[in-house]
């Protein structure tokens, strides 16, 4: 049976990593909880931690950040749609935004609520996602400023989601002028410049962060330990937190090569490598397991066996080259992977690969 083996012992350890960079600078974080898709037994536990700042993309996950008695603050991380803002108003303390209208629409819904929601206004940087551009900063600020239910907690910014530019110390400096500038402009503080990403983790290492970037949103290296500029693991951080267990179906040797007239009849992309430059008469050992692109990113399997690589999938089924000599692969056993992020968000957000929560705490981190 496939399953996705989740290793809390291990995220809590990159929580404490996170922690102790973020607090050694003053700073606070909200930890973005969109790729657990809701998964209330994980928040629990962060929350049992001490955790109190969470954010997410999806108002459906927010319903499962506990209430009650917790002191949660929870952030809505997407641009609002205006036909959500009083739901938004309702479920979340914080939201990112960069429109004017939208804005107006959450001053309306918290005033009938009885409530102030923060906001965090957005500055395009040069990702090409969202944002107000520098040039119209003043005018928007001037247009929201004096909304009677909204408080400006601070400027944010997204770096390198979209287009995958690596942040640099000038965007985030130029963060820190914009914001100097609406101080000084209308004589009001704001507290934050939330531009600290797991992207930037890796530029303090440097020291590249200036001292004003004083809110992070972080998630992709708490649930994978991910260095996302460098690549690999950051340095003190776990990524055995999430391990695939896909079982095999079939084993067969058989050519390499397919046979016949080839043509863009197949529903995905099915060819991970260029097998085509081979022999037609080459023959190797192949795995079938029982996952497929409706389950998963499976370019995003990393197996954690030298002797297998992705070959190609289909909607359920994906084909792993296995060497020859390793005989310890069997019909009925299973092979391992770690995770890309995107393999990561389809598996949590898809129902028909279990998830069991494991507790590992004796596992030194890689």
């Amino acid at each position: 049976m496939s399953r996705l083996h989740i290793n809390i012992d291990a995220l809590k350890h990159n929580i404490k990593q996170i922690e102790h960079i973020i607090k050694r600078r003053n700073n606070t974080w909200t930890l973005v909880t969109k790729v657990l898709c809701g998964y209330q037994e994980i928040i629990e536990e962060f929350v049992s931690m001490g955790l109190h700042s969470f954010g997410d993309t999806r108002l459906e996950n927010m319903y499962s950040f506990p209430g009650g008695n917790h002191s949660i603050e929870r952030w809505y991380l997407r641009v609002p749609p205006l036909s959500i803002t009083e739901k938004i108003v309702d479920i979340a303390e914080v939201s990112i935004n960069s429109e004017i209208a939208t804005i107006r629409q959450l001053d309306k819904h918290a005033r009938a609520a009885g409530k102030t929601h923060k906001i965090i206004v957005m500055i395009e940087l040069g990702d090409l996602r969202e944002g107000v551009l520098p040039g119209s900063l003043i005018d928007f600020y001037t247009s929201i400023f004096s909304l009677p239910n909204i408080e400006v907690l601070g400027i944010g910014a997204n770096i390198g989601c979209l287009s995958g530019i690596v942040p640099s110390i000038d965007q985030l400096m130029q963060l820190v002028l914009y914001r100097e500038l609406l101080e000084l402009k209308f004589g009001h503080k704001l507290p934050l410049i939330s531009a600290g990403t797991s992207a930037t983790l890796s530029l303090l290492e440097n020291k590249h962060v200036p001292e004003a970037v004083n809110h992070w949103r972080i998630g992709e290296s708490v649930f994978l330990g991910n260095d996302l500029v460098n690549g690999g693991t950051l340095k003190g951080f776990r990524n055995d937190t999430f391990i695939l267990e896909a079982e095999i179906a079939e084993i067969k040797k058989k050519g390499m090569v397919p046979i016949g007239e080839v043509a863009n009849v197949a529903p995905f992309d099915t060819t991970y490598e260029n097998e085509f430059e081979l022999s037609p008469g080459q023959r190797g050992r192949r795995a079938l397991i029982t996952i497929g692109e409706l389950d998963t990113d499976v370019r995003g399997l990393i197996p954690m066996s030298d002797s297998c690589r992705i070959v190609g999938a289909s909607s359920d089924i994906s084909v792993i080259h296995i060497n020859d000599e390793d005989d310890s692969i069997k019909v009925g056993g299973t092979l391992r992977f770690r995770l890309t992020y995107s393999a990561l968000l389809r598996l949590m957000n898809g129902r028909y690969i279990p998830k069991i929560i494991k507790r590992d705490s004796s596992v030194s981190p890689p």
